[in-house]
């Protein structure tokens, strides 16, 4: 449960997962026993038969499990070449000694590079002068060394350039121990901080760290700390508590490096507080006292705070406030709102406000000399693309470093200077082997939804395909969170568009795609149109013959997930098979159950089942409550059993309640991650083990077996 909007980012990976299977004569499937356990609210009583599959300790859990994995193992044997081969593909389209683009803050250049046959980056940096000697701050594959899972985040560097500051986790449940390295002599201090988010913020006076604690049992971030290098963490004074469970906290500093921010935030609303990085000592002060429906993010510029909110403003817009007087009567407009445009974020410099904006689904660059001369936008020729404002942190320069993307267009990172208004690629990726985008073609089309809204559908195939008969396609959303899915590049995908695929993804209401309204139509009491938007795309698809229900996949991962339970209940006729990946599925149950982590602060999302209203509606479309007797399409399901945010056990239950339930014959597995969380492992390459397996599930049910 607890599906981050954070965690949309890693499910617009999940583009590249994909299985399924059609052997004649398979092995008979694990079947778990029934233990029923009544679970009675709003004088309603539901039946589970599977709960006792939560106690993830219980041997008799753990065998289960295992039998799912072999079955799974068993019933995709007869594809092991194909997936080899498609590993092969895959790994063989990655550079293997790749290197991000250096990016310049406090006199040193950062980027992050691969060595040909290692599975984790190494980080690095250069001062001055891309030609100076590199350094090495963090080598990962030397620390990872001995971990089957090993994640490192959240890297921060002082202000004086001499201590970095890094998360690592070692289990896959973002549960991080905050670490530290002297990078002149290499010493790694005793220094460790356990049961943060990994992320940490220096105070100017270069010892000084302020960092977030996650609640042991639910790992809802809720409190900040301050340390001291040297002093003993369990000694670290707390700083702020976030006593309101249905809020997060983090804390950051301003662009400016004046101040540090302590965020608290939840679905509905943002509250910050703020204090002088100069004076770590002191006491933060609220910038605006929090109010439900109030969401605003706050920057620094000069002697003013500036301030993207939604207040009066449902799709956003900019104000700005005198640092000493940050009340909301003293707030000035700097951006309008506007209803057609949706204001996502900011990059302030010396000369420049440059603002990222979202305009009928897709996102412009908006140039704003602070002079007030000629405003104006940055040109994007596609149909459908992803650009968006990347690393820059330094504050005088007229050179804008963004990030361009489409369906054909591999990601590539320009440089573009907001003064001669010209652009210098930096660096597009490559892709191994050759690509020719020439042969590929994108469109953005349009479906019609239940209610006459018009769902935006983004699409990719090779040019040489033919409508007239169909062909395979695979359809991804996500439709939740207000997170918009984005078109953009996966090498990995060439896979399947190079056997006649058709990738498309259904831009469904629960998104951000098409403004905050698309948003607040796909949640609560609403959230049935992510259902039937998604729906409707495969319908439209299917009749302007795209493919055929024959030919017709569809992909959702965490929150993703909980939309194919729901479409495999409501229409399971229009898809051939159904991935669902780390799927939320047992909304009631997990809605109801506080200590399970990040419950509380979903109730905004989801609505909170202890009212009967939002019991009801839920239960309406929880993907495990509606499983009924009847034929289901071809089906793999993923879970991690450290997932901290899915729980395993839901997926798992809705499998077991499938096979005991299901009329059909179609291939249905389950695939249990044993050592790794919401994201899958770690490393860069492992991951496409999974991935090939679930290439080649989906390829055995299109019957397309090379």
């Amino acid at each position: 449960m607890g599906i981050l909007k954070s965690a949309g980012l890693f499910f617009l990976a999940l583009f590249f997962i994909l299985s399924c299977s059609t052997t004649k004569e398979l092995p008979m499937p694990p079947k778990a026993k029934k233990i029923n356990k009544k679970l009675t609210i709003h004088n309603h009583t539901r039946i589970d038969p599977y709960y006792w599959l939560k106690q993830r300790n219980n041997p008799e859990v753990i065998k289960y499990l295992e039998q799912e994995n072999a079955y799974t193992q068993a019933v995709m044997k007869h594809t092991e070449d194909l997936q080899e081969k498609l590993y092969d593909e895959i790994v063989g389209r990655i550079k293997k000694d790749d290197a991000s683009v250096p990016y310049k803050k406090n006199g040193y250049y950062y980027y992050r590079r691969y060595e040909k046959g290692l599975e984790y980056p190494l980080y690095c940096r250069k001062k001055e002068s891309l030609q100076a000697p590199e350094e090495i701050m963090l080598n990962v594959n030397e620390l990872a060394k001995g971990h089957e899972y090993f994640h490192v985040t959240g890297l921060s560097v002082s202000k004086d350039n001499t201590l970095l500051a890094y998360g690592v986790d070692t289990l896959g449940r973002r549960r991080y121990s905050i670490h530290f390295k002297n990078l002149h002599s290499g010493e790694i201090y005793e220094d460790e901080i356990p049961l943060t988010t990994g992320s940490s913020t220096w105070a100017n006076d270069n010892k000084t760290v302020f960092y977030t604690v996650k609640n042991p049992q639910t790992l809802r971030s809720e409190r900040i700390k301050k340390h001291i290098l040297g002093d003993d963490p369990a000694g670290d004074r707390e700083v702020y508590y976030e006593k309101d469970d249905t809020y997060s906290v983090f804390v950051t500093k301003t662009k400016s490096e004046k101040y540090l921010l302590i965020g608290s935030y939840q679905t509905l609303a943002t509250e910050f507080r703020y204090l002088g990085a100069d004076n770590p000592d002191g006491h933060f002060k609220i910038i605006q006292p929090r109010k439900r429906n109030h969401e605003y993010w706050v920057d620094h510029y000069k002697d003013s705070f500036y301030i993207r909110t939604n207040w009066k403003a449902k799709n956003y817009r900019l104000m700005k406030t005198s640092v000493k007087h940050t009340a909301k009567k003293y707030w000035q407009e700097v951006v309008a709102h506007r209803a057609q445009v949706l204001l996502e974020g900011m990059e302030i410099f010396k000369n420049y406000l440059v603002l990222q904006e979202r305009k009928q689904g897709l996102i412009e660059l908006r140039v704003m000399p602070w002079s007030r001369e000629e405003t104006y936008y940055l040109k994007f020729d596609e149909p459908a693309y992803v650009a968006y404002l990347s690393a820059n942190p330094e504050f005088d320069t007229d050179e804008l470093r963004y990030v361009y993307s489409s369906l054909t267009t591999p990601s590539s990172t320009f440089d573009f200077n907001m003064k001669s208004r010209k652009k210098k690629l930096l660096k597009q990726d490559e892709v191994v082997g050759g690509y020719d985008a020439g042969l590929y073609k994108t469109e953005r089309l349009f479906a019609t939804a239940d209610d006459g809204t018009k769902i935006p559908v983004s699409l990719v195939y090779k040019k040489v395909l033919k409508k007239s008969a169909g062909n395979p396609l695979l359809l991804y959303a996500y439709g939740s969170y207000g997170y918009s899915t984005e078109p953009y590049f996966s090498s990995v995908r060439l896979s399947l568009l190079e056997r006649g695929f058709v990738f498309a993804i259904a831009h469904v209401r629960g998104g951000q795609e098409m403004g905050r309204d698309w948003y607040e139509n796909g949640k609560l009491l609403k959230k049935k149109n992510t259902f039937t938007d998604f729906i409707a795309c495969a319908r439209f698809l299917i009749k302007n013959k795209y493919t055929t229900a024959d030919e017709l996949f569809a992909l959702g991962g965490s929150a993703g997930g909980l939309l194919m339970g729901a479409i495999s209940n409501m229409a399971p006729q229009l898809f051939k098979g159904i991935i669902a990946a780390v799927p939320f599925v047992d909304v009631v149950t997990t809605m109801l159950d506080e200590s399970i982590p990040l419950t509380t602060s979903e109730y905004d999302e989801w609505g909170d089942p202890n009212k009967k209203e939002y019991y009801d509606y839920i239960l309406s479309y929880s993907p495990y409550d509606n499983v009924e007797a009847k034929n289901y399409p071809a089906m793999l399901v993923t879970t991690g059993l450290h997932d901290s945010q899915v729980q395993y056990w839901e997926p798992a239950k809705w499998v077991a309640k499938l096979r005991d339930m299901k009329k059909d014959k179609n291939v249905l597995l389950l695939k249990t991650d044993m050592g790794a969380g919401h994201s899958g492992v770690s490393g860069r390459f492992k991951r496409y083990k999974e991935t090939a397996l679930e290439y080649a599930f989906i390829l055995d049910q299109a019957g397309i077996l090379e």
